[in-house]
């Protein structure tokens, strides 16, 4: 008995997709690869526009991903949310690891092409204003740049009225922890401050994993999201001074100061501070 060399040729030849749904068709991938556009002749303006399509892919799966283990908490079944939150932190890793291509871009290349983004900006971003509501970092101020555009203003505004996903997990510790009611009836559209009883309880966690054991699981794959999340935010930095330095940004914002800024919103307080007294 011999064995037949594959052909993949002769394979392919043999399958007919005609009438029938294909890969491409299946990933909606003329959609996708025909969504370029560059409005110059600057080589590197491809990079940009893919880095940043790619990234908002990226935070659409991750909103995905936030809903999912929001409601799941808060139907009390928490291990299937653990595998959801790892999930979102590697969506972030995933996010961080794209800054790497775009800083292959000089500041010389971008000033090729720079002018032709005319007033658009990141900070327009509203799945980036999204993931950050649902997270827990709340300003109704922040509405104001998607103003012009009504369905995503009332996307942003049904957020503000939902509890976050922090504010999901402070229910689960109440259940074991019992909370203050300043802490469980705030007005959802205010960012939670971090709460000497918040970190008492977690505290408490803390010190007897071993009888909170899903409590304290869940504390780390918080702990665990919110530093990938950083890191992204550095990184998103970094990238941004290396490329145009201290420039404004082109939607108006200060750029690499408004930045910085955002380094300093700590997501989840109490879970952090809270290492520095056990």
């Amino acid at each position: 008995m011999t064995n037949t060399p594959y052909d993949p040729a002769k394979e392919g030849a043999q399958m007919s997709f005609d009438g029938r749904m294909s890969y491409g068709d299946y990933l909606g991938l003329e959609a996708i690869l025909s969504s370029q556009h560059p409005l110059s002749d600057a080589h590197d303006e491809m990079l940009f526009i893919i880095q940043h399509q790619t990234s908002e892919l990226w935070m659409r799966l991750a909103i995905h991903e936030l809903n999912a283990a929001r409601a799941t908490l808060q139907a009390g079944e928490m291990r299937p949310a653990f595998k959801m939150l790892s999930r979102l932190s590697r969506i972030f890793e995933q996010l961080n690891s794209a800054w790497d291509v775009l800083r292959t871009m000089t500041p010389s290349d971008y000033t090729t092409f720079r002018a032709t983004l005319g007033q658009s900006s990141g900070f327009q971003s509203h799945q980036y204003r999204l993931i950050e509501f649902i997270l827990g970092n709340r300003n109704a101020a922040m509405l104001r740049p998607h103003a012009h555009r009504a369905g995503v203003t009332a996307l942003l505004q049904t957020e503000l009225a939902r509890p976050s996903l922090y504010d999901v997990a402070l229910q689960a510790l109440h259940a074991a922890h019992p909370l203050p009611d300043a802490v469980l009836a705030r007005d959802p559209a205010r960012p939670h401050t971090a709460d000497e009883a918040v970190m008492a309880a977690w505290t408490k966690v803390y010190k007897d994993p071993a009888t909170h054991w899903e409590l304290y699981e869940l504390a780390e794959k918080l702990v665990d999201l919110e530093d990938y999340f950083r890191r992204w935010r550095f990184n998103h930095v970094t990238t941004v001074e290396r490329v145009i330095g201290f420039k404004r940004g082109t939607g108006g914002t200060g750029g690499v100061s408004y930045l910085k800024r955002m380094l300093e919103v700590e997501l989840f307080p109490e879970l952090w501070h809270l290492r520095t007294s056990l």
